[in-house]
């Protein structure tokens, strides 16, 4: 029970700052684990676009040569070992990769494989009428007959192989589309010796690869209170020091930039988590709505109370694929006037590109957008005026980036020189659910294969389980005495397919009466349908984590269809709780004088 497993996360998404391992290495004493998250649903996609065009490999090339083959001289000196997800749809390649960059240095070291999880060659036996996508009950197959071209089919697996890997012998593993907290877990597995159904135990590995799988955003990136945390530059990667028991403290090394805290800490606890009390991964279902935080040092936070409710028979299962062309540009306009300038612009590229578009007998744009930034008010100012439009051929899209480069001689007085402009696919993203018995993993180390075992039936923990109440609103809030959100609250956001969730945290326990009573998700959707022009006020669930004093909003149908697929100028949703923090919330006048 003594025994404590220190594991560092060094990246939280593709191509991801190099600095992490190095700091990880130089700073953070001795680690057991180094993890890599690499992946995204999106990333899936382009890394299939890849193979299928022959502009690829299928993996995270840069992985080997900026990230591992620099340092794999001290990690095997420390004893360190890696877990990362760079395997993509094809973690062989990769791991054959890795191999070949020590066998250059005059290196020995064992890569373990994890793969299975690539199901692309066999969507149309995946797929069928009865497929539905798990978020909004549309048909995959539909969505599928209006494809251009299909670019990957994935299954989010578990923690097991990975543990199985790592206990023989692994000294790096590569997986493919694994769960992002099953890198930290697998090696909890392996080390603690866990089995499939110590769901509590597995639940809490689970959280502290959530905490883990994003970096910096647990020790101080993109934090609310963001004048608090010192030196972005040198900002400290998370460590989780990790007990049998479950238990777990999240710190940084020692001289480094960041800050880690119950405010940080529950920010990235419930980043893209719809109900808490219901997180669903491959290998436990997680109720993480009791979980409770503790400051117990300075860059300490410990953590505990994460319940596993059982497992599922299913994968989450995530299929991308193209459909249309989109054409984009960022054109600056400087002068008097310059926004007026930049709408004008606008709208008068897209009436110049439809008539052209109607000549040329090409189908009409399926969408546009323009949005300008800047450029209001009183004297000389610079606009930026950000043009897009989706259509269904590359020509057509091709089209209004060519006339876009006009609009220097042709349009607005003041217009210079393009920032950027671009057509590329439009890639769009649906998920479902697939039963665990479709998917047939393989793991090995150096090519020898390796046994492992895989719980594919759906099991309920013991005990009942019982729904958060939200909390009862408070009653003396006067509506004179109103204060922003951001005054009792800390919040974050982000995206899952077409819906976002805002987890919006009480700064003290007092204060989330007021936060209830003013925020409800007839609110919430009346307020986003308000600052996104939405039109119809947006569909919102409202959750709760008591133990962190916190409600957790999921506002459906309003990513404009998801990562990739969006229009909008935040497609990933990560200025959502942005949006948020003015919204004003009656409090008590002891309240008020304590806060504004």
């Amino acid at each position: 029970m003594s025994k404590v497993i220190r594991v560092g996360a060094a990246t939280a998404f593709f191509n991801d700052s190099r600095m992490g391992i190095a700091q990880l290495l130089a700073k953070a004493g001795k680690l057991d684990y180094i993890i890599f998250d690499f992946l995204a649903e999106s990333v899936m996609g382009g890394l299939g676009r890849g193979l299928a065009t022959g502009t690829g490999q299928g993996f995270a090339t840069d992985f080997i040569h900026g990230y591992i083959a620099p340092h794999l001289p001290s990690l095997l000196e420390q004893g360190t070992r890696i877990v990362a997800n760079a395997g993509g749809l094809n973690p062989v390649a990769c791991a054959d990769a890795i191999r070949s960059a020590a066998d250059k240095a005059g290196l020995q070291v064992r890569v373990g494989v994890v793969e299975g999880d690539n199901l692309t060659a066999r969507v149309s036996e995946l797929v069928d009428h009865a497929t539905q996508d798990m978020f909004d009950g549309s048909s995959v197959q539909e969505k599928l007959a209006g494809a251009d071209r299909i670019n990957s089919l994935v299954a989010y697996t578990g923690a097991f192989p990975i543990a199985a890997a790592l206990a023989a012998g692994a000294d790096i593993v590569v997986t493919g589309r694994a769960v992002d907290s099953a890198l930290a877990l697998g090696a909890l597995i392996h080390e603690f010796g866990w089995g499939p159904d110590d769901f509590d135990r597995l639940a809490a590995g689970t959280l502290a690869g959530h905490l883990l799988e994003c970096s910096a955003q647990v020790t101080g990136g993109t934090f609310t209170d963001w004048r608090d945390v010192p030196d972005w530059a040198g900002i400290g990667m998370p460590v989780g020091e990790c007990r049998a028991d479950g238990g777990l403290v999240i710190t940084k090394p020692e001289g480094t930039g960041g800050l880690v805290s119950v405010g940080t800490v529950s920010e990235q606890l419930l980043y893209e988590v719809s109900d808490p009390q219901h997180y669903y991964v491959a290998d436990v279902i997680c109720d993480f709505s009791d979980v409770k935080l503790k400051q117990v040092g300075p860059d300490q936070v410990e953590v505990s109370g994460a319940r596993g409710l059982g497992r599922t028979a299913t994968y989450k299962a995530s299929l991308t694929y193209d459909a249309g062309w989109r054409a984009s540009a960022t054109m600056p306009i400087i002068g008097l006037e310059a926004a007026a300038k930049a709408k004008r612009t606008g709208e008068e590229l897209f009436a110049r590109a439809s008539t052209m578009l109607r000549d040329s007998q090409l189908p009409p744009f399926d969408r546009t957008r323009c949005d300008v930034f800047g450029g209001e008010g009183q004297g000389a100012g610079t606009a930026i005026c950000r043009i897009v439009a989706d259509h269904p051929d590359q020509e057509g899209a091709q089209l209004l980036v060519r006339e876009q480069g006009s609009a220097i001689s042709h349009m607005s007085v003041g217009t210079t020189l393009s920032l950027a402009s671009s057509v590329r696919p439009v890639q769009r993203i649906t998920g479902f659910l697939l039963p665990k018995s479709a998917v047939t993993q393989k793991v090995s180390v150096n090519g020898q294969a390796v046994p492992f075992s895989v719980s594919k039936d759906a099991c309920a923990a013991p005990g009942e389980v019982v729904a958060p109440a939200l909390p009862a609103p408070a009653h003396d809030a006067d509506p004179a005495l109103a204060v922003p959100l951001i005054k009792l609250a800390w919040a974050r956001s982000g995206d899952k397919g077409n819906l976002f969730n805002v987890a919006v945290i009480a700064r003290d326990a007092r204060y989330l009466p007021y936060i209830a009573a003013a925020l409800s998700p007839a609110s919430i959707g009346d307020h986003y349908a308000r600052v996104l022009e939405q039109g119809a006020p947006l569909a919102v669930d409202c959750f709760s984590a008591p133990g962190l004093c916190a409600l957790n909003f999921v506002v459906k149908e309003a990513m404009d269809g998801g990562v990739l697929a969006s229009t909008w100028i935040d497609p990933v949703a990560k200025g959502m709780a942005q949006l948020l923090l003015d919204y004003p919330v009656p409090v008590s006048a002891a309240v008020h004088r304590e806060v504004a």
